[in-house]
Parts: C-alpha cells; structure tokens; sequence
C-alpha cells in the first residue's frame, strides 16, 4: 500500500522494534474522518526481555492522517478495545548487571560475547530462557523482584493469579495464551512463568497505555514522556539527549494513564506532518499510578476513529474521558445545580458562568510535581488563562491525578466553552458530555 492513498479504514498489522520517530516506515494514510484499526502485541515486559528491541515497547508503524500538519492535532476517538490475550504475567523488575550499557530499556548487550542489541533464541522456560544467538548466554536485561502470572476469564472481566503448575502450563504455550499477533518480534513474558501471590482476584478494565502521535525526533517508544525521557538525557546510546530541552520534541504517548480506554477521546499534538498516529502496550486493567511501574501486559485490538483539529497549536494531549472517570466536582452540571446556580448568581448579582465542559490536560515531567507543573503550563496556554486561575479553577473545579508515578498527570477542569470555542474543541467536548 503506498503511503499516500488515502484509506477509509486502515488496518495496521506492522509494528517498529522499540522505536517512534519520522525515521520509522509509514503503515499508510487513514482519511480525516477515518478509522483505524490495530492488532498490538504486549508492551513492556516482552520487548524489554527481548534483546534486540531499542524501546520498553512495540508499537504500531506510524499513520498518517490526511490533512494533518504541524501545530493541528489529531483527535482519537477510541471506539472499541479488546483483549485478545488469554493470560499474561508482570510484578516489578530488577535489572541484569552486565546485559545494557546506559539503560535496561534501550541499550542492550549480550553479557558475555558484548554483542548489541543480540538476536536471541528461546531456550525452555524461566528467567534463564532468552538467549544470545551468538554465544548463548542469558541476554535478558530484567528479571522478577516480584513477579505473578494472570489468566483472564472468557468476558475478560476478571483476572486470577496462579499458581506454579498454572503458571508453568501458561509458559509452555505462550505465544499462544499470549495471542501474540502474526508480525510480532518479541519473546512473551508468559516464559518466564513467576508463580506468587496465588489466588488474587482482579477487576479488569482495558486501556491503552501508549496511543498518540509521532515526535519530532526518533526516540525510544517507551521513553516518549517527560519522565521516562529523563534517561536519554545524557546517555551514551544512539538515542542519548544532550539536554532535557530536546525533550520538548515528545508527544508524550506513552501515558500509562488507564482512563485512556473505550469510548475515551484523547487529542493528540501533531509536530510532524502527517501526525504519525500510533498504538501499543494495551493493559488489561491498571491501578492509578502503576506502581509497580509495571501492569497486566496483553495483546488486544483497538478501534480508533480520527479527526484532524486544524491549528490547535498544543504542545501535549488533552483527555475527554468517560464521564464515570471524571471527578465528582469536574462532572457536568445536573438541571437542578444549574436552576441553584442561576439563583444564588441573581442573589448576588453576578453573572453565572454556566456553559462549561471537562477537560484534562496531561502533563509529564521528573516527578509528579514537575508533570503538574507541565500541566499547568499546557493548560494555561490552552485556555489563555494566568497559572493563577489554572489553579483555581482546578482547585475549586476539578483536580490533579496521577497517571503513572513518577511523572505522569492528569489536570481536571470545568473549562468555559468560549474559551474552548475559540480552540475549535468544544465540539468534542459537548458532543462527549451530551452539553
């Protein structure tokens, strides 16, 4: 397919070796209007145990949106998500002394022979099972502190952690437990079959932890955040930053942030033309803030529809998402808080400001102070408003929530509709909230 025919409906089925950038091979273009439809292997855990990945993760090859230029944005209206694998496991890491330069993540080398970013061949199951093609030595850069195997029942509504005996069944069969798609690199992380904490029962909720578009440089896929991204800052790999100021050419898809899922709409930054839009490392459920900094990792299918906003001229994502995962002061007024409203206003003689919508403006940094502070920047920009009234509004309107530690946020607002008007967003918005 070439680049440039417009398609209707796209369906991506190629994915890059751990990278995002204008470097990577174009999957095609989708209309402006368009849908996009996406197969995705488990990010993570797989690419990071797979030594010739250059990214924590596998995305899809970027898309192109018809029209799409630099300072637009793309808004991704997430129509379906799901799951596909029937299993996965995850737990915290350590790190294999002596298998990666500057970063576990990016810069991989066999321990023994040196090779970088080796092909390696699965040899059995455990954590001794990746190894280098060239010599045999375990190349894996990670291993479990902690580490459990989930599998999932048929609706995908709950998980169970297992046992060993379940867990090492899981290994022998994971490519297919796992549902790992046709074009997928990685080795799954069901091999390395971690056995603790049996019997846990787990809500499930899908979403997609890393969506968005294309960064202005090629970086690491799993490193295209503010916070992840600190380590490229002087490192001595390919992908190593010279200052974090470089880092403002992110796009900050990798958000980790589990209201990104079902009939969410997340608008995204375009800073190369075409937008580059991309998907991966789908979740099947996630509490706020990954605090394992990992989560249940999974193969699953997304349904995406796109629509081009011409000048937007915003430098991260906005989220619109489900109503039920707004906080309770950011929902959208009932009739009767309006009609008590309008009452206390013409008490007090004031005017009341009625027509509102929730948004959320991510922000990503160092830290979660940093992330919130990048939020307030973003949003302050958006909205042509002081910090002090960005944090006022939040205050008294909405609020901050932690995506991912240690700097991934989410800052919640009732913002006024003119303001949204005038950004050529508020029809996302109303249509979003029925207002």
């Amino acid at each position: 397919m070439a680049q440039r025919e417009v398609q209707q409906v796209l369906d991506v089925d190629q994915y890059t070796l751990g990278l995002v950038g204008p470097e990577q091979e174009w999957a095609g273009t989708v209309a402006d209007g368009g849908t996009i439809r996406t197969h995705t292997p488990p990010a993570c855990w797989g690419p990071m145990i797979t030594p010739s990945f250059r990214g924590g993760h596998e995305v899809t090859n970027p898309i192109r949106v018809e029209g799409a230029a630099v300072g637009d944005a793309i808004a991704l209206h997430i129509r379906d998500v799901e799951v596909t694998s029937i299993a996965t496991s995850t737990g915290s890491m350590v790190e294999r002394e002596g298998a990666f330069g500057d970063d576990p993540f990016v810069d991989h080398r066999c321990p023994e022979c040196g090779t970088s970013w080796p092909e390696s061949v699965v040899e059995g199951t455990g954590e001794d099972a990746v190894r280098c093609a060239e010599c045999g030595a375990n190349a894996s850069s990670f291993g479990f502190e902690y580490g459990y195997t989930v599998v999932f029942d048929d609706d995908r509504t709950v998980g169970l952690t297992v046992g060993p005996e379940g867990a090492d069944d899981l290994a022998n069969r994971a490519d297919e437990a796992m549902a790992l798609p046709e074009n997928s690199r990685q080795h799954p992380i069901l091999l390395y079959k971690p056995s603790e904490m049996p019997g846990t029962l787990g809500h499930l909720r899908p979403f997609i932890g890393n969506i968005g578009t294309t960064p202005s440089i090629e970086l690491p896929d799993s490193h295209n955040a503010g916070d992840f991204g600190q380590f490229l800052v002087g490192a001595g790999h390919d992908w190593g930053l010279a200052s974090e100021a470089e880092l403002e050419h992110r796009t900050d898809g990798h958000m980790d942030i589990n209201a990104v899922r079902e009939g969410s709409i997340l608008i995204c930054p375009v800073k190369v033309d075409g937008g580059g839009v991309y998907v991966g490392d789908m979740h099947a459920n996630q509490g706020d803030g990954e605090l394992s900094l990992h989560t249940t990792d999974v193969s699953g299918r997304a349904t995406i529809d796109v629509e081009v906003v011409k000048g937007l001229d915003i430098d991260g994502p906005l989220l619109l998402p489900n109503r039920e995962d707004l906080p309770h002061i950011a929902q959208p007024y009932s009739d009767a808080e309006r009609e008590a409203g309008r009452a206390l206003a013409a008490e007090y003689g004031v005017d009341l400001v009625e027509d509102v919508g929730p948004i959320q403006v991510i922000g990503t940094g160092a830290t979660i102070n940093d992330a919130t502070d990048n939020a307030f920047d973003r949003a302050a920009h958006l909205l042509d408003m002081s910090e002090g009234e960005i944090r006022a509004r939040c205050t008294f309107t909405g609020g901050v929530e932690i995506g991912r530690l240690p700097g991934v946020v989410q800052l919640t607002m009732l913002a006024p509709l003119d303001r949204l008007d005038d950004r050529g967003i508020a029809h996302l918005v109303r249509d979003q909230y029925g207002l």
